[in-house]
């Protein structure tokens, strides 16, 4: 075989155009945290109330909602790279702006400038990584998840440090930070073509009208405003100041990205999406009553909210997974109306909490954000039977559609799966030297997912795109004698829904085995409970094997899962 056998590439190996955006998203995802911080000095140093000041996260999240409507539009119709150029740009100057002000007043109205931008910027950077990527975009999506991760948890630090200094600092230290992701942008950064079809303005009010995904939305939207009554009101109560804040909601970001990338999928893939949130929404709800009740006691609120960052981020997980589940329509579309309602309900919150703690105490706001949790649990109830039946068979179900000739039926084959990535042909080739070794015919199976992350989702690859590389992989092959016969498998974001496809359709044609590599995205990641090896290990009628071009073929069981996970950690 001539694949190349090298070890595999690096994900932090990439054009200077990936880190450009990389860093730019880092910056985004400190937005809420950063300020979170300097609230109460922002009260003290304007001589405004909590309710007043709590106005900057209500004009920043409400406008941010009304322009996810129209972002997909203005992208497709003017092109990704300058609708991340304008969001950067927006975001920069009204940035700056709001350091500069001397009112509340000034400050929540460049905080909606400040939406818009961030609107723009973040429907459009996973997928403007995503086409620079090098060597397949599985080192793209770790990329984007360690900033989303870095963001969450660096952001209330940064923000606690610089507003030890002024208020001002994370305002001025927000536009000048993306001043220069906004000069890499422009440097580095290609053209990316336009879709062939524009994007609908009014598609994501459309697509409303499906009810898993109006079900999702509404549920979105009562567990943001609880959320955001929590990161607008709990400062206040911890009498800290900005640097010990910072530290506080530091530990509280730490444990949205953990819960986020490491518990979710697997507490999934065990329970099921619908009864975890059930509970989820139930631990959230206590938490916040736990605020209320303590409210006079800084220490438990501080404790109270640092381990809401475990529910927030299975929370954030879940939820976005579970629209993708339920959505007849394309993903981004998806993205863009849940986006909407998820913005909105973290928009309104803040305003309507300032109004009740001004005319009662600072209690009854987060007794109405516990109430919101609760509200939350009959509202997804109203969409189990749409999230099960999903989730056993998704409403865009994962299909297989053959590429070149098939393989003779009533043939036993060794089926390999394969994504796209660098390191694909290698794990191709080894499958079919251990075709070549059991005398069977080889089947080339090419995954190709929609990404979702975050309310984010992205396509990284197209059909044709897909089925190139499927043809490269069998045009190899057979140029070393080599029978093969190729398959795409396009799945809609759920990994174990495209594992048990794979499962199945080894079972339906009797395969005698099937061979996956080891994923760019890791081995936490490619053997943890829900992904697409665990459930086609545990699904599949035949072995499972893993194959590399250094080592002999290993039989993946749950035992050897368990192993090759906990080597990783």
């Amino acid at each position: 075989m001539s694949a190349p056998r090298g070890r595999a590439v690096s994900p932090f190996r990439q054009p200077k155009a990936v880190w450009a955006v990389a860093f730019a998203c880092v910056i985004s995802f400190m937005g809420i945290g950063l300020v979170d911080p300097i609230l109460p000095a922002l009260a003290d140093s304007l001589h405004a109330t909590p309710s007043q000041v709590s106005l900057l996260f209500s004009s920043y999240l409400i406008v941010t909602a009304v322009a996810m409507l129209f972002v997909g539009w203005f992208s497709s119709r003017f092109g990704a790279k300058r609708t991340l150029v304008v969001g950067l740009a927006v975001i920069v100057v009204f940035a700056a702006l709001a350091g500069s002000t001397d009112s509340i007043n000034g400050i929540v109205g460049f905080r909606a400038g400040w939406g818009l931008g961030n609107a723009l910027f973040i429907a459009t950077s996973l997928a403007v990584i995503v086409a620079s990527a090098s060597g397949g975009f599985g080192g793209a999506i770790i990329l984007y998840e360690t900033a989303l991760g870095l963001g969450i948890a660096v952001g209330p630090l940064l923000g606690g440090e610089l507003g030890a200094i002024s208020w001002r600092g994370p305002f001025f230290g927000v536009a000048a930070l993306m001043a220069v992701a906004l000069v890499a942008t422009l440097a580095f950064v290609p053209s990316i073509p336009k879709p062939a079809q524009p994007t609908s303005p009014v598609a994501p009010l459309k697509a409303l009208r499906h009810r898993g995904l109006l079900t999702m939305g509404v549920m979105a939207l009562l567990y943001n405003w609880g959320f955001f009554t929590m990161l607008g009101y709990a400062p206040y109560p911890m009498k800290l100041n900005a640097h010990e804040l910072g530290l506080v909601f530091t530990g509280w970001g730490l444990l949205v990205a953990a819960f986020s990338v490491f518990f979710a999928p697997r507490l999934q893939a065990r329970f099921g999406t619908a009864p975890v949130l059930y509970a989820n929404l139930l631990g959230l709800a206590m938490v916040m009553a736990v605020i209320a009740a303590g409210v006079g006691s800084p220490t438990v609120v501080i404790v109270a909210v640092i381990a809401s960052g475990c529910f927030i981020g299975i929370n954030n997980t879940l939820t976005t997974q579970a629209v993708m589940l339920v959505s007849p329509v394309e993903r981004p579309v998806a993205s863009s109306a849940y986006g909407f309602l998820r913005f909105i309900g973290g928009g309104l919150a803040p305003f309507v909490a300032g109004k009740l703690a001004d005319a009662t105490d600072l209690s009854v706001p987060f007794y109405l954000g516990a109430a919101t949790f609760v509200l939350a649990i009959p509202v997804l109830a109203g969409g189990h039977g749409l999230l099960r039946k999903a989730e056993e068979g998704p409403v865009v179900t994962p299909s297989l559609t053959v590429v070149g000739a098939p393989v003779e039926a009533g043939v036993p084959r060794v089926i390999v799966a394969v994504g796209a990535h660098g390191g694909a042909p290698a794990i191709v080739d080894a499958a079919a030297r251990f075709a070549r070794e059991t005398g069977s015919p080889l089947e080339v199976v090419h995954v190709r997912e929609t990404v979702v992350v975050e309310e984010q989702a992205v396509e990284p690859e197209g059909a044709d795109e897909a089925r190139a590389a499927v043809s490269a992989h069998l045009a190899r092959l057979a140029a070393h004698g080599v029978t093969a016969s190729g398959q795409v498998l396009t799945s809609v974001g759920d990994h174990a829904a495209a594992g048990r496809v794979l499962a199945e359709h080894a079972a339906r044609v009797g395969a005698r085995a099937v061979a996956v590599g080891r994923s760019p995205r890791g081995p936490l990641a490619q053997f943890a409970d829900g992904s697409i090896t665990a459930t086609l290990t545990h699904g599949a009628p035949c072995d499972v094997l893993l194959v590399d071009a250094e080592s002999v073929p290993r039989q993946l069981t749950g035992d050897a899962l368990a192993e090759l996970r906990d080597s990783a950690v």
